[in-house]
């Protein structure tokens, strides 16, 4: 048996399917790329005149995804702490990964206690963003 987390403090998923499944102790969440929870907005995209995509800030769009991250576990009834195992998709790594590397540097500062990690480069993913992350966490008290 699993449970089923949404919150309102994240995004809305972009197909059918949950924020985040909790299974024993073990919180899978879903793909979280980096839009807006209340405007539902890509954040750090730029846009021309006619609405195509010109530019991105990344180093925005990894701050967004760490809270949006944040936010899922919160309403799961973890910490950033619990996280321990992330997968991240860059579509650009050659220009992207420095900057997303720094980022991760300030949100786990401690080797010790960051979660494992894998990055991948990717073509594209289902919106235009430039990141999304696949997270594992461990939490052994129920969401109130």
């Amino acid at each position: 048996m699993s449970d089923v987390i949404r919150t309102g403090n994240a995004p809305r998923p972009v197909g059918l399917y949950p924020h985040a499944r909790r299974v024993g102790d073990l919180l899978f969440l879903s793909g979280i790329g980096p839009r807006d929870a209340a405007s539902n907005a890509i954040v750090g995209n730029v846009h021309d005149a006619q609405g195509y995509l010109i530019s991105y800030d990344i180093d925005a769009q990894c701050r967004a995804v760490f809270a949006n991250v944040r936010s899922v576990l919160e309403a799961s009834g973890a910490r950033w702490e619990d996280l321990v195992d992330v997968t991240v998709y860059l579509t650009d790594m050659a220009h992207d990964f420095k900057i997303y590397n720094a980022v991760w540097a300030e949100y786990f500062p401690d080797i010790d206690t960051a979660p494992c990690r894998t990055t991948l480069g990717i073509t594209s993913l289902p919106t235009p963003i430039a990141i999304e992350l696949k997270c594992v966490a461990v939490v052994r008290n129920k969401p109130e």
